[in-house]
């Protein structure tokens, strides 16, 4: 009895890896083995930026949030331990946006964590 080569079935799988190598140049989009490697190493590197890029937006929110601090004279540590002392519950993200987009919000806000601060040093 003849070994079963898989047929059409080996060529459709090698056609998924061959169309995630795409953009690749020379051996990595044409040679089976190389292909393979190529798309797995893109593989852990999609996995790894996708943290990363969560990480480089946290970073871009607190410079924006420190940034803003400074121009009203409290800095950026003051300003989170004054909030978290005043219950204010809200994310960088948004601490970002209000500093950005309504300034005399971002004011209340640090009015409040100074008075905070305030109370916590009292």
């Amino acid at each position: 009895m003849p070994r079963a080569q898989k047929g059409a079935a080996r060529r459709q799988a090698k056609n998924r890896w061959f169309k995630k190598a795409k953009g690749n140049r020379g051996a990595r989009r044409t040679q089976w083995r190389r292909v393979q490697e190529a798309v797995i190493r893109a593989g852990v590197n999609q996995y790894t930026d996708r943290r990363l890029i969560k990480r480089e937006y946290r970073a871009l929110w607190i410079t924006r949030i420190s940034a803003a601090c400074k121009m009203r004279d409290i800095n950026y540590s003051r300003f989170i331990a004054g909030l978290k002392a005043a219950n204010i519950d809200l994310n960088r993200k948004m601490l970002s946006e209000i500093a950005i987009h309504d300034p005399k919000a971002f004011d209340l806000l640090v009015e409040q964590a100074k008075g905070a601060n305030a109370k916590a040093a009292a």
